[in-house]
């Protein structure tokens, strides 16, 4: 709702401020330098990219408008991990065998259904259950596991905002380009055209300049900075679980364990102490 308020207010600033000092909206309206600017940028993502992080940027960016990392979020994953590493506790690592090697069929993991929709998170969880199960693995040598995991697992998740900060770099030129390509138009037309039709052709262009850093800093930029924010949100949750299965495997009770990841979480949708103890006592 933030982010949709935000293009709301950065359009009725512009535009409005534009208006009150006697513009013309018609005068903005040049579909050809959208198509230069914007085509050009596109371009120039697609050769920076793999294909595979143009579809990512998008699906993402369409998510922008909602997270899922909300306070229910938070405490669906902790009381998941409580349930797991409690019934591994009571009845030994084997019981959960059959839980983490076919998760959508568990009884556990069916009742966090936001859990078992992210698969690369309820397989990272199975990952290391798998690992803990074997017994072979010291805590200290399991951490490093995981601190070899999150590094990677960092640099894939900056990348689409990393992508998108370039291009928002790369537009006040494009808007640059737009802006000399009409003003190359306008000088072919000396001495031809009327000179209204050269003053429009040459507002045209100078339109193209105002799109190119309007995109870059009301739009794009800001879309960059919301998908690191997901990254980093994302990533604090990898790391919370890490904190919690590490605790478990020093020795830590699964009350104190999951209370370990829950420290890790960042504070804006951390559950409370007592949230998340009625939670597990819920489970």
């Amino acid at each position: 709702m933030a982010k949709i308020l935000g293009i709301i207010v950065v359009f009725a600033s512009v535009l409005g401020g534009y208006v009150l000092s006697h513009g013309k909206i018609a005068a903005l309206i040049q579909p050809f330098e959208v198509l230069i600017i914007g085509g050009a940028a596109f371009g120039a993502f697609l050769q920076a990219n793999p294909g595979s992080t143009t579809m990512h940027v998008f699906k993402k960016s369409l998510k922008m408008f909602g997270s899922r990392f909300t306070h229910a979020f938070y405490l669906e994953v902790l009381r998941l991990l409580y349930e797991i590493l409690n019934k591994s506790r009571r009845e030994g690592m084997m019981a959960v065998e059959a839980d983490i090697e076919e998760p959508a069929s568990s009884p556990i993991f069916s009742k966090y259904p936001g859990v078992l929709k992210d698969e690369r998170m309820t397989a990272f969880i199975c990952d290391y259950l798998r690992i803990m199960s074997s017994g072979n693995m010291a805590p200290h040598e399991l951490e490093g596991l995981f601190d070899m995991e999150l590094s990677s697992l960092k640099e894939e998740l900056e990348h689409p905002a990393h992508a998108v900060t370039r291009v928002a770099d790369g537009l006040p030129g494009f808007g640059i380009v737009a802006a000399v390509l009409g003003i190359v138009v306008t000088m072919a037309m000396l001495g031809e055209a009327e000179q209204a039709a050269l003053g429009q052709h040459v507002g045209a262009a100078l339109v193209g300049t105002f799109l190119g850093i309007l995109a870059a800093y009301g739009f794009v930029g800001p879309l960059s900075n919301a998908l690191e924010h997901d990254a980093k949100e994302e990533l604090n949750l990898f790391e919370a679980i890490k904190a919690c299965l590490v605790a478990s495997a020093s020795g830590m009770p699964p009350t104190l364990a999951v209370e370990f990841g829950r420290k890790v979480l960042l504070p804006a949708h951390r559950p409370s102490f007592s949230e998340l103890d009625q939670a597990m006592r819920g489970s």
